[in-house]
C-alpha cells in the first residue's frame, strides 16, 4: 500500500494572448492561471510516493508545443510553395501542413482545463468567455475578411457585400466558446477525488456526450443531406461575368463540388462570403500543374472556380470536437500528479484515436481537411497527443527547458506573430524602405533570391501570402 504524501504541486500555465487562460470570477483581465493540484485539496486528487512534478512547476511543454506549431505553420506555408509534398493536400489525404490547425485547437482545449479549474461564479465566467470569443471572432474577421492589402497592392478596405465571414481565428473563437461553456456548465462535481479513468469519465461524461452528439450530427448531415444542382457566377479581372452550373443531385458525396459542407455554407453564409481560392484548385481536375496551382485543363469541372470555405459552418462541429478532446487531455494533467500516469493515459488515448482514424480512412471515410472528416479528426488529434507526450517528456520531465526556450517564447506570443505575418505588417514595413527606387527593397531581393517565386509563393523572412497562413 502506498503512503500518501501532502506535497503540494501546482501548474502555472503560460501562453500568448491567443491562449492565455482567463480566471473565472477575477478582475476581468487576461492573465496566467495558477492551478493547484494537491493531495486532499479541491477536487480531492489522490497522491502517491511516485515521482511527481516539482512544486509550482510551469507546464512549459504547452508553450513549447504552441511555439513549434507556429514555426511549423510558417515553414509549411513558405516551403510548401516549393515543395508541394508538405503543402496542404488538394483534397483527400493529409500532409504536414494539414496538422497545423488541429494542433492549435488541441492546445486551446488543453489550456481551458486550467483556465476553468475553479469556477466560483458560472454566470460571470460565461460572460467573460462570450466576450473573449467575440473579440477573437472580430479580430479574425478584420484579418481574414479581405480588409488588408497585399505586398504589391496599395489599396485597402473590403466590400462588405463580399467580406469573408469565416476564417481561422473565427473558427478558434467558435470552438473556444463552445468548449468553455461545456467546462463551465457540464461537469459533474462530486465530493470525492479522482483516482481512476472511470472516475474521470464519470465526472466529465456530459462533455463527452456533447462531443458524441456533434460527431453524429456531422455524419448524419454530411452523408444524409441531399445536395441539388446549383449555380454561381464569377467576374474575371476584365469584368467579364462567367456563369456556371454544377450538376449534383446526390447524397453523401464528399467530392469538392457536391458535398453537404459547401452547400450549407452557400445557403447560410452566402457564396459571396466564402473563400475564393479553395485548395481544390490544385487537384488534377482543376490544374494542369497539379499538385500546384496552374491553368485549368480544357475539360475542367464546372465547380473548379467556385468559392469554398474550409472554415465553414458544418465542418466547425468537428473543430469543436477536436478542442473538446484537448480539454480531456488537460483534465488528466489537473487530476493526476504522477508523470507516468499522465503519459500512459495520453499515449493510450492517442494511439486509440490514430487506430480509429486510419481504420476509417481504409474503409472509405477518407481523411479530408477541407471537410474536417471524422478520420482526419481522429488522426490529427492522436498525432497531437503523442507529440505533446514527447514534448512533455523532454521539457517537463527531463528538464530540457533551455534548448526549448526559443519555441517557448514563440508560443507565448503566438497571436502577435500570426497578426504580424497574416496582415503582411512586417513585410510591408520592410518593403517601405528601398534604395533609389521602390523596386530595390529587401522583400523584392528576397523573392529574387528564392528563385523568382511569384506573389503566391515565398517572400523574404518567412512572410507568406496573408490568407494562406492558416489555410487548410
Amino acid at each position: 500500500m502506498e503512503t500518501a504524501t501532502t506535497t503540494k504541486s501546482s501548474i502555472v500555465v503560460h501562453g500568448g494572448r491567443d491562449s492565455k487562460e482567463e480566471s473565472a470570477g477575477g478582475d476581468g483581465g487576461v492573465h496566467h492561471a495558477v492551478v493547484d493540484v494537491e493531495a486532499g485539496g479541491s477536487g480531492g486528487e489522490t497522491a502517491s510516493t511516485d515521482p511527481a512534478p516539482p512544486t509550482r512547476q510551469r507546464l512549459v511543454s504547452l508553450d513549447v508545443f504552441r511555439g513549434i506549431t507556429v514555426a511549423l505553420m510558417i515553414i509549411v506555408d513558405d516551403v510548401g510553395g516549393v515543395v508541394p509534398a508538405i503543402s496542404h493536400s488538394p483534397w483527400d489525404g493529409v500532409t504536414l501542413a494539414d496538422f497545423v490547425f488541429p494542433f492549435f485547437l488541441f492546445i486551446v482545449g488543453v489550456s481551458l482545463a486550467f483556465a476553468y479549474r475553479k469556477v466560483p461564479n458560472k454566470v460571470l465566467a460565461t460572460k467573460k468567455a462570450v466576450l473573449r470569443a467575440a473579440k477573437l471572432f472580430l479580430v479574425g474577421l478584420i484579418l481574414q475578411g479581405g480588409y488588408f492589402h497585399g505586398l504589391h497592392d496599395l489599396t485597402y478596405g473590403v466590400d462588405i457585400r463580399k467580406i469573408r465571414l469565416m476564417g481561422v481565428l473565427q473558427r478558434i473563437a467558435i470552438a473556444y466558446l463552445a468548449v468553455a461553456l461545456c467546462e463551465i456548465w457540464l461537469r459533474f462535481s462530486s465530493g470525492g477525488g479522482i483516482s481512476s479513468g472511470c472516475m474521470l469519465v464519470r465526472r466529465y461524461r456530459h462533455q463527452m456526450f456533447v462531443g458524441l452528439v456533434l460527431v453524429v450530427m456531422y455524419l448524419v448531415i454530411l452523408y444524409g443531406l441531399y445536395v441539388p444542382d446549383w449555380e454561381y457566377e464569377v467576374t474575371t479581372p476584365d469584368s467579364t461575368v462567367k456563369h456556371f452550373l454544377v450538376k449534383c443531385g446526390v447524397r453523401g458525396n464528399t467530392g469538392p463540388g457536391c458535398n453537404a459542407v459547401g452547400m450549407i455554407d452557400r445557403s447560410f453564409l452566402g457564396i459571396q462570403h466564402l473563400y475564393t481560392h479553395p485548395v481544390y484548385l490544385k487537384t488534377k481536375q482543376c490544374s494542369m500543374d497539379s499538385p500546384r496551382n496552374g491553368p485549368f485543363p480544357p475539360d475542367a469541372p464546372s465547380w473548379c472556380e467556385a468559392p469554398f470555405d474550409p472554415e465553414g459552418v458544418l465542418s466547425s462541429l468537428m473543430a469543436i470536437v477536436t478542442c473538446l478532446i484537448g480539454l480531456q487531455i488537460g483534465h488528466v494533467i489537473v487530476h493526476f500528479k504522477k508523470h507516468g500516469e499522465r503519459i500512459r493515459r495520453w499515449s493510450i488515448s492517442s494511439l486509440c484515436l490514430l487506430t480509429l482514424g486510419f481504420s476509417l480512412h481504409l474503409f472509405g471515410l477518407h481523411m479530408n481537411k477541407s471537410l474536417y472528416s471524422l478520420s482526419y479528426t481522429c488522426v490529427t488529434i492522436g498525432t497531437a497527443g503523442l507529440f505533446f507526450v514527447a514534448i512533455y517528456l523532454l521539457v517537463d520531465v527531463y528538464g530540457y527547458k533551455r534548448p526549448a526556450f526559443p519555441m517557448e517564447w514563440v508560443g507565448k506570443h503566438a497571436l502577435m506573430i500570426f497578426v504580424l505575418v497574416a496582415c503582411n505588417i512586417v513585410p510591408v514595413l520592410v518593403q517601405g524602405f528601398y534604395w533609389k527606387e521602390p523596386r530595390n527593397n529587401l522583400v523584392h531581393w528576397g523573392r529574387r533570391g528564392a528563385g523568382g517565386v511569384d506573389e503566391d509563393g515565398m517572400v523574404v523572412a518567412a512572410m507568406s501570402y496573408p490568407v494562406e497562413l492558416w489555410r487548410p
